[in-house]
């Protein structure tokens, strides 16, 4: 699993959030995200295309918060209430992970593993739409 860092090409032209061709998953703690990710690469998905996001870094890199305060969220259109929703759901600590899902095929892999486990919201980024995933 690789670390997270955000690049240019994971944010929009306004500096939002928008990693396109990736799968963000919340889960309620670390244990499952982890599980999550270690049954993905049991079957055969390729370890570095996987990114742990513990709470803290969800706040600092993807949400732009600045300790208790909103000041820096966006909050236009649907990319900044998607960061809002992470925000919120990692103040109450829950883990994401971030996976590189290219394709439809893709991203019908990472879900069949996600639906056996209790996560919280899923989300695909296109390229010009985000995809709620169930």
């Amino acid at each position: 699993m690789k670390t997270f860092a955000l690049h240019p090409k994971m944010l929009t032209l306004s500096g939002v959030f928008y990693p396109t061709g990736y799968a963000v998953i919340m889960f309620p703690d670390a244990q499952q995200a982890e599980q999550a990710a270690r049954e993905l690469v049991s079957g055969g998905y390729d370890d570095d295309a996987i990114m742990l996001l513990p709470p803290e870094t969800i706040l600092r890199e993807i949400g732009r918060v600045d300790g208790d305060s909103d000041v820096d969220l966006p909050s236009v259109g649907t990319e900044g209430a998607t960061v809002q929703k992470y925000v919120k759901l990692a103040r109450q600590g829950q883990h994401g992970l971030m996976v590189h899902a290219a394709s439809d095929k893709d991203t019908e892999r990472v879900m069949s593993v996600v639906r056996t486990l209790p996560f919280s919201y899923a989300q695909k980024y296109h390229i010009l739409a985000m995809e709620d995933l169930e």
